[in-house]
């Protein structure tokens, strides 16, 4: 019986609602998977280790016989995971590995004995992956709105507010887990590593697919650590922006209400401020610290906007853009829909 599909067929089922199953193992998983898919890792880190080392050092033989020892007495409670996720009336589950080898033939052969149907993807991640760099490298984005404006106008509420509503919306700082400052990592814990941040925006992409258009806000290539995919940003400098504004109280409060835990993390606001020296002098950087220690949010918001981030961010504002001023948030959101509308109804590239 053929069991083995490729990852255009993969994709299909999985829009289709079928489950996506990863049975590599957490650290593999954690690293990037195709989106949607839940891990049901047949080996833990460490015997995949093991595994790997004698494989090396005694041939393949010994190395699937140890793998067989470790998987054999796990097989029912595998499968019963894998059956308690899949809804009965979705079509049938596709498994993956690595490279479509062993693992995930081993998993797909054993849930059709028993009668769980499911089919391994052929060339298992790997092939997603292919899939994923010649989509970045070659796909028109299309037509890419972009908000942008100074730091603390609010333009990822508003975009937030826009994507509860329909809007295609694509939050490239939601799925790099990043604020895309200097201070824009603390109190969001770790970044995802490069490949699931590509995996999360190509996922966000697909469902924005028979949008007329694309809305994101501004950003630099970089996210934190992360790249934005160099053709997706090229896209993101073609259209007219909009360029928001606002007031400095309301800018520091959206700033502010950005970090709820700060007094938490008023260690951690220490080293970007110091990182901050070579620019804004040794003067202004005590400045800051003893506003910190002293936990004056408000007037260390407003001095970090003044002093550094408007001067950096200020060339940022295009030539030609739509201009937007906030006051308040629901405000800004009906004057955004209509700062939409009319760029909307402009040829693409024209204000």
């Amino acid at each position: 019986m053929q069991t083995a599909i490729d990852l255009n067929k993969a994709l299909e089922l999985r829009r289709r609602g079928a489950l996506l199953v990863d049975v590599r193992t957490p650290a593999e998983f954690a690293e990037t998977t195709i989106p949607g898919a839940i891990n049901v890792p047949i080996f833990s880190n460490a015997e995949r280790a093991e595994i790997g080392t004698l494989y090396k050092q005694n041939g393949r033989k010994d190395a699937r016989r140890r793998g067989i020892e470790i998987v054999s007495p796990r097989i029912p409670h595998i499968l019963a995971q894998i059956e308690q996720a899949r809804d009965p009336d979705s079509p049938p589950a596709v498994i993956f590995c690595w490279r479509g080898g062993q693992r995930s033939l081993a998993i797909t052969t054993f849930l059709n004995l028993a009668g769980i149907p499911a089919w391994q993807l052929t060339g298992g991640h790997k092939a997603f992956r292919r899939h994923l760099t010649h989509y970045f490298e070659q796909s028109d984005f299309g037509r890419v709105l972009v908000v942008r404006g100074l730091t603390g106008v609010g333009k990822t509420q508003l975009l937030h507010r826009l994507q509860q509503e329909g809007y295609p919306v694509v939050d490239l700082e939601g799925l790099a887990n990043h604020r895309g400052s200097a201070f824009g990592g603390l109190g969001l814990g770790e970044q995802p590593g490069q490949k699931l941040f590509e995996a999360r925006l190509w996922d966000r992409l697909q469902q924005c697919g028979d949008a007329a258009y694309l809305l994101t806000e501004g950003e630099s290539r970089h996210i934190g650590r992360l790249v934005v995919p160099p053709r997706f940003h090229a896209a993101m400098q073609e259209q007219v922006s909009i360029w928001v504004e606002a007031p400095i109280d309301y800018r520091v409060n959206v700033i502010l209400d950005d970090y709820p835990a700060r007094d938490d993390l008023r260690a951690a606001f220490e080293p970007p401020i110091r990182a901050l020296k070579e620019r804004l002098g040794k003067a202004a950087i005590a400045d800051l610290l003893d506003l910190l220690e002293q936990k004056k949010w408000h007037e260390l918001a407003r001095r970090l906007m003044i002093d550094y981030y408007d001067p950096l961010y200020m060339h940022s504002c295009p030539e030609h853009s739509l201009k937007l001023r906030v006051e308040s948030l629901e405000q800004g959101v009906v004057d955004l829909k209509r700062a939409l509308e009319r760029l909307l109804d402009s040829p693409p590239g024209i204000e």
